[in-house]
């Protein structure tokens, strides 16, 4: 099997996923009795599903935004990248030396399916442990 022909294989993150993600981490969130905002962007760094608690914060609809594209563009949860930015950190320059929406909290997650980058989850509203929970809590439904 050609490579195109095995990466052609593996379905996208859909509309239905997105919204399934979101749906998932709101309910997870609301468990918590946190107001939140969750982002959801497909590969290609495009939004396929957003939501923003009337009660949350109006910034968390940014950072939610930001936390999906962070951990879309570098495959990895932001919380393990906080140290990475952090003073002598291998990324310490990267905030400022990209024209970029990067954001360096927990609360985003990749989104893989048969081990293949298919997208990121951000959340933001709460605490960055819980954010990262909720997003956790979303990935954890996606089949």
């Amino acid at each position: 099997m050609s490579t195109i022909a095995h990466a052609a294989a593996i379905t996208p993150l859909t509309t239905a996923d997105a919204e399934a993600l979101v749906d998932a981490a709101r309910s997870a969130a609301e468990a918590a009795g946190v107001a939140i905002s969750v982002t959801v962007l497909d590969a290609g760094g495009h939004m396929l599903a957003f939501r923003r608690d009337d009660r949350a914060v109006l910034i968390s609809g940014e950072t939610s935004t930001r936390k999906a594209f962070t951990a879309l563009q570098l495959d990895a949860p932001t919380a393990d990248l906080v140290d990475a930015v952090q003073p002598g950190g291998p990324f310490h320059t990267l905030p400022t030396a990209l024209d970029r929406p990067l954001l360096f909290i927990a609360g985003g997650l990749p989104v893989h399916r048969d081990g293949r980058l298919i997208g990121a989850i951000g959340v933001g509203g709460g605490a960055p442990e819980q954010d990262h929970a909720f997003a956790t809590a979303a990935i954890s439904t996606l089949s």
